[in-house]
This record gives C-alpha cells, structure tokens and sequence, in this order.
C-alpha cells in the first residue's frame, strides 16, 4: 500500500475519546481550510463507529456552518438518535475551537432483499485511459491557478481524477450545465465496506460545485468568485466491488441563483453499476476585485 493511500485510511481513523466521542485530524498542507469531503467522510465513521457492524450506511444529509481549521484536530460528538429493527439514525457534530463546524444525520439499515432497478449509466463518455489526469491539467494550465491551489492539487494523491471534458480550462464561452469525470482510489484493495462508503463520501465533495459555473463561463478559481459547500447529501445504492477501479461521476446543475448553486451526481462503476446518488447546494457569490495598482 503506498504512503499516501495510507495517509487517506489514516485520516479516516478516527481516535475514540471516550463513548459517542472521537477525534480526527487533517492533512498539513498549504490548504487554508479544511476539504469538505474529509469533514463528510470523518463524521460518516463517528456515526459508524457506534452502529451494529450489520447496518450499512443508506444515505446521509449534512450542513456546512463554519470553515475548518486544518491545523487543529476535529472532535466528532455523535447522538444516537434511534436504533429500530431495521434501521439506525444517528447525528454528529463536528466541532473546532468550541464552535459546530458541520452536522451530519445519517441512517443505517440491514441488508433487505427487495424490488431492484436504476438508471443506465451514459455511454457516450470517453474512458479514463484516453484522458489527461487533474496533475498533467494542472502542469498544462496551472499559470491560471494561485499558488497555493496549485501546489495542492499538484501533490501526489491516493486519487486519480479525470474530468471527461476540459472546455471550462480554456474558454469563456457558457457550457452545457453538466460534468463527467473519472475518479479511481488507488490501491484501496480489500477495504470493508464502512471504509468504502466512507472513501465514497470523501470523494463526492470533489469537482462537484465547480460545474455550476460552467454554464456562465466561469471556474471556481475565478478572483472574483468566493465558493463554499453549503450542505451535502449523500444516498448508498449498491457498495461497490472494490475501491481501485474507475467510477464516473455524473454531475449537473438544475439552478444557480441568490449567490447558491444547486448540483446533483451519480457515481457509477466501470461496469454501469449505480453506486450512489448525490446532492449539494454552495456559495457563489461574486466580489468585486480591486483594480491592481
């Protein structure tokens, strides 16, 4: 197992405190906040670590309150709301220097035999071995990046990221308000189906507000553009086979307006299989850039 897949599993170790109480850390880097979809996945495994081992996550719903601070750790405090025949529902809340930085409600629920169907994965995508990753699009258009972006996502990962299209690199012009990308965990063998629905939340945060700009000719980069997850919902289909194989996250954005942007995903298995469905609603606010002197 490499180093950095290690470091993922690492920060998805929580520290148990004491009961319904854990603590979790962040990766130091140059990143002035803490990336949501760590936040999502650390208190995804505070409510596991309280609920029968035979009850797997079915979907989760969270809020966004306050910017997390990488440099301190995160206490997880979870309530155990309910614990029924069938399902389990549990609330957590993360907290940073004394104050509720994000709240996560998620169910629980036992295997079920029961009607099956799902949406057909697109066809019409290009695979992942013709396309550029997230570091070879950075190294081709990172001038466009502030520095500190740039280095992070030029620094080597347990993810593979690569985005289907890459028109919002290179023009100005309004796109279609929709989103492919390939995403691939590397070596993430023989990981339990908890860490996987946990790694599966991890990477949900990633590319998804961003297509909210695309159908106004921006990027989340942008100076003038502030952007920041709101909230985060999040619905377990099927687990998937393993954890190193390419998934395609689908994405669209129905709506943007009152400084809010509105997206929604769906997270398929090479094979078409329906993993899990997405939602998120984020801050898009526009600032005026003072003129440079």
């Amino acid at each position: 197992m490499s180093k950095v897949m290690q470091d993922l599993l690492d920060i998805l170790d929580l520290e148990t405190l004491e009961l319904n109480l854990f603590r979790g850390r962040s990766p130091q880097s140059a990143w002035q906040r803490v990336f949501g979809g760590q936040v999502i996945g650390q208190a995804l495994v505070a409510a596991q670590r309280t609920v029968d081992v035979d009850r797997h996550a079915h979907s989760l719903h969270g809020y966004f309150m306050r910017p997390g601070d990488p440099k301190v750790p995160i206490i997880y405090e979870v309530d155990r709301i309910r614990d029924g025949r069938s399902f389990t529902t549990r609330r957590v809340v993360a907290i940073q220097h004394g104050h509720a930085i994000f709240s996560l409600e998620a169910s629980f629920q036992v295997d079920e035999p029961g009607l099956n169907h799902q949406f057909p994965m697109p066809l019409d995508v290009a695979p992942p071995e013709t396309l550029e990753s997230m570091i070879d699009l950075v190294q081709r258009y990172g001038q466009r990046l502030p520095e500190n972006v740039r280095r992070f996502w030029a620094r080597e990962r347990p993810l593979d990221i690569r985005p289907v299209g890459i028109a919002h690199y290179t023009t100005r012009d309004p796109l279609p308000p929709f989103n492919n990308v390939w995403i691939k965990v590397n070596n993430a063998t023989e990981i339990p189906r908890a860490q996987q629905f946990a790694m599966l939340a991890y990477v949900s945060d990633m590319t998804l507000l961003d297509t909210t700009t695309f159908p106004h000719g921006r990027w989340g980069f942008d100076p003038d553009i502030q952007m920041a997850s709101l909230d985060h919902a999040m619905w377990f289909h099927r687990p998937p086979a393993t954890m190193d194989q390419w998934f395609l996250y689908t994405q669209d954005t129905p709506s943007t307006m009152g400084a809010r942007g509105f997206t929604r995903g769906q997270i398929f298995s090479r094979d078409g299989v329906l993993i899990a469905s997405v939602a998120q609603e984020g801050l898009i606010r526009l600032h005026e850039v003072p003129a440079s002197a």
